[in-house]
Order: C-alpha cells, then structure tokens, then sequence
C-alpha cells in the first residue's frame, strides 16, 4: 500500500518545533537522532523497514506536559503519534503511521496512583507495564490479580486502549477501563464519567456518569491522549480448578465452539477460553527445523508425529474456573457432562487453594514473555503478524473459516497456525503467520496471503478488530456498510476534535482532513 501524501516541515521549522518541545519536557526528552529515530521502527516490519521512520520523538513525564506538547505541536504543526510503552508488536510497535510524526512517548508516566483492595479497581498512568503492577501488587500483599496478555512486556492501558484481551474472567481488558484523563488534540483536559465532577469519589467505580459515556470512544481512536485511566482488578478467589482436554480431530472444533459458547452464555464458564491448534503450542518449545526441513507447509504426517510427541490434540482448551472449591466442583460436572456426548476424552484436573504457589493457579495472570519464543518457529530474524476476525460464535462459522484459513495460508507456503477466542456471543478467529523478516520472498508472499485473508472474510462479512500499521486503511475499508458510513461518522468527530489533525494521523484507518486526497 502506498503511503499517503505527507505535510512536511522545513529544517529550519523543525528546529524550532524541537527546540520548543525542549522547553517543555527538557533537552534530555527530545529524541532526534538517527539512533533515537530507530529505536522507534517497527521491529517486524512488512517491507521497507523505514517506511514508518519518525520524527523523533517526545517523552513528557506527566500530563501537564503532555497538555504543553500538544499545544506545540499544534502550534508547529506536527503530528504526534502516542505510544504508551511501544510492545504492540505485530501491529506496528512504537511507530507512527506517517514519517512526519513525532512519537508522543508516555513509557515516563509510570505512576501507580491509588490501588484500592476493596473496591478492586486501581488507577494508573500509560507507562505502567503489567510486569510493574503485578509486582505492585505481590510486593504489598494486595488480594487482586491483573489480567495478563501473552506477552506481557506492554502497558495496562495501552493494551486496553488497543481491545486486548487475555484468558481472565476480566480479560476483556477495554470493558474493564473505568474513568479516563485525556488531553484532547487541541491541549484540553477533560475527564469521562464520573470524573466530569471534580471532587467524585466514584471517579473509577462507575462506567456511566450523566450525558454520554464515551470511554471507549477514546479506545482504538485517535481522539485524544489518555493520561490516566481507572481499571477494574479481579479480587483473589478462595480457590481455582483448571481443566485440560486434548482433542484429537480437526472437525472437532464444530461442536467445541458450540459447547464453550453455551457455557460461557449460562455463567458455567467465566473467562474467555481459548482453543488453540497443537502448533500454536508446538512452537513456544520448539522450531520448526527440528520436525521438517522442506519447502512449503508441513506435511500432515509431520504434524502426527509432533502431537503424539507431545501429547498434544489436534485441537486444545484449558479452562480455568474461580471461586469456591465447592462451587468449581459442581461447575466442573456440568462442563464434563456437556463434552461427554461429543468426545470420549477426559480432562486432566489440577486445584490451586489461596495461599499455595501463585503460578499453580492456572489463572494467566502471571505476567510473561515465553509465548514470544514462538517468534522463532522459522528461523532467521523472526517475526509475527495476525489476522484476526470477529465472527458469531458458532461451530459452523469456525470451522468453515478454519477451512478457507488453512487453504490460503498452506497456498501461500505457511504452516497453519491458529486458535479461537471464545467470547459469550462471538469468536475472534486468531491467525498467527510466523516468517523471517530478512527473507524477502517469505514477506512478498505474507503481504499477498494477509490481502487473500481480507477478502475472503470481508465477503463473509468477518472483519478484523486491529491490525498492522500497513493494513489499518485496508481493514477500514472492509466497514462498508450505507456507503461507509463509519468512516465518515469518525471523521466528523476527528475533524471537530482535532482541526489541525495533530493526533496519530491515520490509525485505525482516521485520517484528519489536511491528509485525505
């Protein structure tokens, strides 16, 4: 995709412009050099490794500076690009989506400003990674438990802002935000929900104050900088029952969304579980050398001796239940009574009581970085990109995308990687596609199979929920609906909030006016 038309600034106009933000977050702040510059590429781009190449970047340490940085920044007419710690690789890391932008580094705000065990809710600043608050938390014997992603190097907020999620009961991590700041794009600060009201104690406790909630309008937009954010924690339960079952066919993933989805709408099941195909396990321990040295996708055979090397299904779930051990048991015979009639399999059980081991628990809110070893699958300088579409929770859906996945990916030369998200109501269908950044003809045909991908979902009526910088545009796209009305809808409400197009041009497929053709 070619990039857009981009404003420019003079040397002599950028010199300025630095110079101003100097004086408002010090000299040491301002990062201009060829190296500072790099440091903020996307570390697995899709092509040309500078297309993203910023500015430079700005990094204030509270809000009032950041308030001053968007002041000059409109002033000087140069767009900000807001990153909260940068980890969101495989959609573009900490860079802009324009090499006119200056990145707007909130990784300095790292304030923990009030946990509250109570009321299980904290308040924080972008900066605060999840490694930091689960340290926060068992450091001071704080009954809560974060909701950790995958990879959990990333920022709470940042990673709620972009509608990450993780396999928590509280893993919907956008829902769980309550009571933003935001320095809109023109300087302003403005506080959602009960925050409106300057001395509320309900600050973070209530979702809706009085007029419009618009929290999650600050989500995946580029309406403002969020500078603080309340998120809800999930109290330490009494005890946890994991369950685990490996499922040995393809097919059987038909009657497995339709079982998980069921429980999860009857409360059986609280968290959002995971099914994941045996690969997607395969590669945290493993590369792919060590099974198959050839050309193309992995012969089916190859992937047979891998499962029964590992004791793996074709397909596999791991269910956590919370609560009182009691309360689990009978859950546990409902779950093993709805499986029975489909599969002859077991679960293999393990409790966790509170006080034993954390890591026991079977919770996956023990930060890591382990699931990012899988990076290393082909080899050579490795790399990930997703595509990830939103479809109805239905066995059929799934499996008839699974199908069109695994065609396209095994045409296009890569081994099927995948795993369903299972939500109450929908499914996100997460296509991981491992290469080797350095191999050109490995990233020619991923761009070509990620354009195959869009298409055939978007003739189905499946859209991706995020995406790469390079496909943020293409994915907008596909929201076509009246002639696309979103898009329009959202740059109305860019072009009245940020009128001089100041904030992250382009993300999520917003352009502000000075930049549509």
């Amino acid at each position: 995709m070619a990039p857009r038309p981009q404003p420019r600034l003079s040397a002599a106009a950028f010199d300025r412009a630095v110079k101003a933000f100097e004086g408002a977050v010090g000299k040491d702040w301002v990062l201009v050099s060829d190296a500072d510059r790099d440091s903020y590429l996307d570390v697995y781009p899709l092509d040309q490794p500078r297309r993203h190449l910023p500015m430079g970047a700005v990094a204030p340490a509270t809000a009032a500076e950041v308030q001053a940085v968007v002041r000059l920044a409109n002033q000087h007419k140069i767009p900000l690009w807001p990153i909260s710690r940068g980890k969101n690789y495989g959609y573009g890391g900490s860079a802009p989506m324009t090499t006119d932008a200056m990145v707007l580094d909130l990784s300095r705000m790292k304030r923990i400003i009030e946990v509250d065990p109570t009321l299980a809710y904290a308040a924080l600043e972008p900066g605060v990674g999840f490694f930091d608050m689960f340290e926060h938390l068992q450091s001071n014997k704080i009954p809560l438990w974060i909701s950790a992603p995958g990879n959990s190097w990333g920022s709470l907020i940042g990673n709620a802002l972009e509608h990450g999620n993780a396999g928590t009961p509280y893993g919907d991590h956008a829902t769980r935000l309550c009571g933003l700041e935001v320095v809109l794009p023109t300087g302003e600060m403005v506080r959602t929900g009960m925050g409106a009201m300057a001395n509320s104690p309900s600050f973070h406790l209530a979702r809706h104050g009085y007029g419009p909630t618009l929290d999650l309008m600050f989500t995946q937009s580029n309406y403002g900088v969020v500078t603080r954010a309340g998120m809800w924690l999930m109290p330490e339960p009494p005890s946890t029952l994991t369950m685990q079952i490996e499922l040995p066919n393809q097919n059987d993933v038909i009657w497995l969304v339709d079982v998980l989805a069921r429980l999860r709408l009857d409360g059986v099941i609280q968290q959002n579980p995971t099914i994941r195909n045996f690969l997607r396990v395969a590669a945290i321990q493993s590369q792919r050398s060590e099974w198959y040295q050839g050309d193309g996708p992995m012969p089916e055979e190859v992937g047979r001796a891998m499962r029964e090397k590992l004791g793996l299904g074709w397909w596999n779930v791991a269910l956590t239940l919370y609560g009182h051990e009691e309360a689990n048991a009978v859950h546990a015979k409902v779950i093993e009574a709805a499986f029975r009639p489909h599969t002859d399999r077991s679960f293999t059980r393990s409790i966790w009581r509170k006080g034993d081991p954390l890591e026991k628990s079977g919770h996956q809110g023990i930060p890591s970085v382990r699931p990012l070893g899988a990076v290393n699958w082909r080899g050579g300088r490795g790399a990930h990109i997703g595509f990830s579409p939103v479809m109805p929770a239905s066995g059929k859906h799934a499996y008839d995308w699974f199908l069109k996945a695994k065609a396209l990916m095994e045409q296009h030369g890569f081994d099927y990687y995948g795993a369903f998200n299972v939500q109450e109501r929908n499914i996100t269908k997460v296509t991981l596609i491992y290469y080797d950044r350095d191999d050109e003809a490995m990233v020619a045909r991923l761009k070509a199979l990620f354009q195959a991908m869009m298409a055939e979902a978007a003739k189905l009526g499946y859209a991706e929920y995020r995406t790469h910088l390079d496909f943020m545009d293409g994915v907008m796209d596909t929201y076509d609906y009246n002639g696309h009305a979103f898009r329009k809808l959202s740059e109305k409400i860019k072009d009245a909030l940020d009128p001089g197009g100041i904030i992250a041009p382009g993300k999520q497929g917003i352009w502000p006016k000075r930049y549509r053709a």
